[in-house]
């Protein structure tokens, strides 16, 4: 898994994130800026959750997010 997928995508993923993640702020977001070891800081801190609980949440997003990205390049290529 590219671990870039945050930080390649951040402009188009940053309302997704905040549907996941609502605790965070826009200034937060702002500070973040598709830095994904930011936002897993960020994320901890305020979750109160353990550094590898949160890695893993950000792991699933992104390949939750690749995975869609994947099947809607495959969709436009049929047509």
């Amino acid at each position: 898994m590219n671990r870039d997928v945050i930080e390649g995508n951040w402009k188009q993923l940053k309302g997704r994130i905040k549907e996941r993640w609502g605790k965070l702020t826009d200034d937060q977001f702002d500070t973040i800026n598709g830095k994904r070891d930011q936002l897993a800081g960020k994320l901890q801190e305020l979750y109160g959750e353990t550094r590898d609980e949160i890695d893993k949440q950000i792991q699933e997003f992104e390949e939750l997010h690749e995975d869609n990205r994947q099947r809607r390049r495959k969709a436009a290529g049929a047509r």
